[in-house]
């Protein structure tokens, strides 16, 4: 077992007036592979997004830990800075802010990232390549007319681009059609090859798990993590849904 990179001890939030997440405990190793799945409603993003630090949602008990840091009261910003990375389901549309000159933001204030111009296009072409992204797609406004898996596309150039040590993958694959999936899945292959960071993925999809090696698979059921089990799990959940986890949740923690 790897370090831990993720630690989460009895975290509890939710918005001003309900709370979702109840006494979460969760730790994955630096470069493992976790897979989140769960029933509509579970939760699942919401882990995500308080992981992240999304304001939306306040922590009423417990800690988040993220390579060996207390991040708990860190804002959205600070966390992506120690290396962090959220892939929304919806991407948001930013208007007036070209593609290129956004990424070009970021990684400058990343120290490790910091390139000059000529690398920076030569890097930003070859992942671009990789991602079958038009160039002309550079010029435009972040997300702005973007259809649902060109969006996911760009997620996936900041993810190769950014290179972070936690990438938080909620429901990339959703809506996508089989090319958009195909070149999603390349792109998170090519992060675990190149960067060997870790990987959150929340999904209901196996497909994009099937080139994967996971680590550990948990399931989630009202805001609580009601399974914990390896990979072969996934398998379990495909064949049989998740009738017996939604039958216990209300009892004891089931481990597969």
């Amino acid at each position: 077992m790897s370090d831990k990179l993720l630690d989460i001890t009895g975290l509890s939030a939710g918005t001003e007036d309900k709370p979702i997440l109840k006494g979460i405990n969760l730790s994955v190793g630096a470069g493992e592979t976790h897979v989140l799945m769960g029933p509509n409603g579970a939760g699942k993003s919401t882990l995500g997004h308080v992981i992240m630090g999304d304001p939306i949602y306040k922590v009423s008990q417990g800690t988040i830990s993220f390579d060996g840091q207390d991040v708990t009261a860190l804002g959205p910003d600070k966390r992506s800075l120690a290396g962090i990375f959220l892939s929304y389901q919806a991407p948001v549309e930013v208007p007036g802010v070209p593609l290129y000159s956004f990424l070009r933001t970021i990684t400058q204030m990343r120290p490790e990232l910091k390139m000059n111009a000529r690398k920076f296009r030569k890097r930003i072409a070859e992942i671009s390549e990789q991602l079958s992204i038009p160039d002309d797609f550079l010029t435009r406004e972040l997300n702005v007319g973007f259809s649902g898996g060109e969006k996911k596309k760009i997620e996936m150039l900041q993810l190769l681009l950014l290179r972070p040590k936690l990438a938080i993958l909620d429901e990339t694959d959703s809506g996508l059609d089989v090319d958009a999936l195909t070149i999603v899945s390349r792109a998170i292959e090519a992060y675990r090859a190149d960067c060997d960071g870790a990987l959150l993925m929340i999904t209901h999809n196996t497909r994009i798990l099937e080139k994967l090696d996971v680590d550990r698979t948990h399931v989630m059921v009202k805001g609580e993590l009601v399974a914990d089990g390896p990979a072969s799990l996934i398998d379990d959940i495909d064949a049989n849904g998740f009738g017996r986890f939604i039958t216990t949740a209300e009892d004891e923690k089931v481990e597969a």
